[in-house]
């Protein structure tokens, strides 16, 4: 187990600030946040390539804190692969096994191995100057497992990439997990981290904000920065009151528009948030169990790779996901008069503070 405790560190403007979480063996875990939130400067931190102002780093209760990197065991792979221009793939994959001072057999059977797992067998004799994108990706990834490394640090493994392989690097990272090698991958992409992660960590500028599985962490987001990440477009400033000791309250937006919601939250001052496939749109008003009914205008009307975003203000512009198929079949154009509908559960309200 990797465990990170109280670390901070301040390089000139910017802080990492009081970063806690674990690592179990075994777990392919994603340092997911925006360029420059500090997620690789975290990385290195774990690696030995930067000091942290504060804090400690336990791998199995042992303190690496002031360990350097080659006393700790940790591999680290960064997006440029940082291969050795004047060795060829053979004695990139090689090289750390030569600085453990292990035989020449050994080392040639330990590559020839390594080689044929990632697929780059034919590769032996090339330099990386010739190689492509995936190819030195898989050339770095070997030459990093040669080691045996207790940890597997990946820095934005993917950015590099053609998208057309990423797919294939997916499948071949989840084997490597498979096989019981924990991961640690920094990452700034919302769909990367849902393919790979068992577990899911966000930083943001600098502070751990959430983390949990995939599912605790984007389906029941606790801060408004994870619902804007996962791509929630409909999120409002927002107060939630209570009428009655049940658990529909009213949600007040800045508009004066008054939204029904089942929820057990504080009541106070905070964010409203409706998932934008939960929203049924129609051209008279819906009768149904839905509570939340309201008229509006097509503003806009965006093609999606899921289908269509459609923008209606009702004093508030809400974002509603339908299939091509219903846009033709309600024919619905900008400008024309619609209604949009959804039940009190389909919220969530984040509390933020009663002031």
């Amino acid at each position: 187990m990797l465990d990170v405790i109280n670390i901070s560190k301040r390089l000139g403007g910017f802080s990492l600030i009081d970063i806690n979480f674990s690592v179990e063996k075994g777990e392919y875990f994603v340092l997911l946040g925006e360029s420059g939130a500090g997620k690789s400067v975290l990385l290195e931190i774990i690696a030995g390539l930067e000091k942290a102002d504060s804090g400690n780093i336990l791998l199995n209760k042992s303190d690496l804190t002031d360990k350097s990197i080659n006393q700790r065991n940790i591999g680290i792979v960064y997006q440029d692969f940082a291969l050795f221009p004047h060795l060829s793939v053979f004695q990139n994959i090689a090289f750390p096994l030569k600085n453990k001072k292990i035989s020449k057999p050994d080392i040639k059977l330990k590559v020839e191995e390594l080689s044929a797992e990632f697929e780059i067998d034919h590769l032996l004799n090339r330099k990386p100057e010739t190689l492509s994108g995936g190819e030195k990706q898989r050339v770095a990834l070997a030459r990093c497992l040669a080691m045996q490394p207790d940890i597997l640090l990946l820095d934005e493994p993917l950015a590099a990439v053609d998208v057309r392989l990423k797919d294939n690097l997916n499948a071949m990272l989840r084997n490597i997990n498979r096989k019981g090698i924990t991961i640690i991958h920094v990452t700034h992409d919302f769909d990367e981290a849902l393919s790979l992660a068992s577990h899911i960590a966000i930083i943001d500028n600098g502070r751990l904000i959430t983390k949990g599985t995939p599912d605790e962490v984007f389906n029941n987001p606790l801060h408004p920065f994870v619902a804007r990440f996962a791509g929630i477009r409909n999120f409002f400033d927002a107060f939630l009151s209570f009428e009655n000791k049940n658990s529909i309250g009213n949600i007040s937006l800045n508009s004066g528009i008054l939204i029904n919601l089942a929820s057990d939250s504080q009541a106070g001052k905070g964010f409203y948030i409706l998932p934008s496939d939960e929203i049924i749109i129609s051209l008279d008003k819906n009768i149904s169990s839905a509570s939340n009914c309201f008229q509006g205008i097509i503003k806009d009307l965006i093609p999606t790779l899921k289908g269509i975003d459609v923008l209606v203000d009702c004093g508030e512009v809400f974002h509603v996901s339908i299939t091509q198929t219903s846009r033709e079949k309600l024919n619905l154009g900008i400008g024309n008069s619609v209604w949009i509908s959804w039940k009190a559960m389909n919220g969530k309200f984040i509390y933020v503070s009663d002031k």
